[in-house]
């Protein structure tokens, strides 16, 4: 009966470090394409949480399916640590490189964008400005109709009668009730 090797050997495990180093790296250039995205577009707080979130769910999936291809199955804690470790060494070495050059680019192309643009935001300014002009004149008017407008009309809530529970009406004849 031949059984099948159900262990490791230490230059296999060795070897499965390493790649799960490798592996880790590659995750930082994926989390390197996750931040240039948000220096393309900004992000508020749930927005990135929300993509933060996403990114852990993906590296969970990867990691599971590097368990089911590389390990026969087997997940070890040394495969998170690799994982890890090459994560950070990528992030800290050409991780900054990578990000300090997207960022040139796209502050080139914004300024590209904001000289293009540039015509486009005078004419905005100019007609805000006149158009400010015109209008300043109505939303002054406006609180001043509407507060003429609570003066002509009564108040609703002091009109109704029938709010006096135990106190008698006057003027009001009782049809119910007759002696």
């Amino acid at each position: 009966m031949n059984v099948p090797e159900t262990f490791f050997s230490v230059r296999e495990e060795l070897a499965l470090f390493g790649l799960s180093c490798l592996a880790g790296a590659a995750i930082g250039l994926c989390y390197d394409a996750l931040r240039a995205l948000r220096l393309m577009i900004r992000h508020g707080i749930w927005l990135t949480a929300f993509e933060d979130i996403g990114f852990l769910a993906a590296y969970a999936v990867f990691l599971s399916a590097f368990a089911a291809a590389e390990a026969r199955g087997e997940l070890r804690f040394y495969y998170v640590v690799g994982n890890a470790l090459g994560f950070t060494l990528y992030y800290f070495t050409l991780g900054s490189i990578v990000i300090r050059f997207f960022r040139k680019i796209f502050g080139a192309l914004s300024a590209v964008f904001s000289f293009a643009a540039a015509p486009i935001r005078r004419l905005y300014v100019l007609l805000r400005k006149k158009a400010r002009l015109k209008f300043v004149g109505s939303s002054k008017i406006l609180p001043k109709f509407n507060k003429m407008l609570k003066l002509l009309l009564p108040n609703h809530l002091t009109l109704r009668y029938n709010d006096m529970e135990n106190k008698k009406r006057k003027n009001v004849n009782n049809v119910a009730k007759k002696n």
